[in-house]
């Protein structure tokens, strides 16, 4: 299907919403696009940390911790980024009205491992760290909960 014929039927399928669907998927639109500006600005920014920050003066350094938990965070933050826009392409797509608890759920357990790799441990009282766990530890269950009733509702349709 050509580019050309796609917004053809998007447009088809436009002028079937109701009012405030639209203005929903307006609003949708306009967000996903603002957050794909917004990754590739972090993508941008990644590069040239990477490339002046570490390559070319010299201090990429395998044992250096700090310069790996900067450029894992800013991946992780790409990561959260392009999982949120994901959730709203989708439930633009859908036409759900309703976001997904399972994305929510999935963008929540990403910021909560950019966290701990970007958490300088000799910093951290042993608390924080076990609050850390117990919500990965809670989101995960509930990831799991959600990902095991989803499966069985398409197996029984």
């Amino acid at each position: 299907m050509s580019i050309k014929e796609e917004f053809r039927d998007a447009r088809k399928k436009f002028k079937l919403l109701s009012l405030y669907q639209r203005f929903e998927h307006v609003v949708i639109m306009f967000l996903t696009a603002l957050i794909a500006v917004i990754v590739i600005a972090a993508v941008w920014n990644l590069s040239l940390k990477i490339l002046f920050g570490l390559v070319l003066s010299g201090s990429l350094d395998p044992s250096d911790y700090s310069a790996f938990q900067a450029v894992f965070g800013t991946i992780f933050t790409v990561i959260i980024a392009l999982e949120f826009k994901k959730s709203l392409l989708v439930m633009a797509e859908r036409r759900d009205n309703v976001v997904q608890v399972r994305s929510v759920v999935m963008i929540a357990l990403l910021a909560i491992c950019r966290k701990v790799i970007i958490l300088d441990f000799s910093d951290t009282d042993a608390l924080h760290i076990l609050a850390l766990a117990a919500s990965i530890l809670a989101l995960g269950v509930v990831y799991w909960l959600i990902g095991d009733r989803g499966q069985n509702s398409s197996e029984a349709a």
